[in-house]
C-alpha cells in the first residue's frame, strides 16, 4: 500500500473516506483504492467505535463490493486459509 501524503490526502474526495469529513473535520480511513480499503477495515476493525465500524464497511461495500471483509465477514483465520486455498 502506498502512504498518502498530506497534499494527496486533502485532494481525496469525500467519498474516498470510509467516514467522510464534515464539519471541519477532515475524513477518516481514505479507501480511494482497495490496498488503502482493506487497510480501513483492518484499522477502524481494531480502533473505531462500532458507529465508526458500520460506516466504514457500509463504504468499502459500497465501493468495493467483492471484498469478502467490506460486510464484516470473511475476516476469521478460517475464512483467509479459504481464499488461499481457492474454497
Amino acid at each position: 500500500m502506498s502512504r498518502l501524503n498530506a497534499e494527496e490526502r486533502r485532494e481525496l474526495k469525500p467519498d474516498e473516506f470510509g467516514i467522510p469529513p464534515r464539519d471541519g473535520r477532515p475524513g477518516k480511513y481514505p479507501i480511494e483504492n482497495k490496498s488503502h480499503a482493506v487497510d480501513a477495515l483492518a484499522r477502524v476493525d481494531r480502533f473505531g467505535t462500532p458507529e465508526e465500524k458500520e460506516q466504514v464497511r457500509k463504504a468499502v461495500a459500497k465501493r468495493y463490493p467483492d471484498l469478502p471483509s467490506s460486510e464484516g465477514e470473511g475476516s476469521s483465520d478460517a475464512a483467509k486459509a479459504e481464499r488461499r486455498h481457492g474454497k
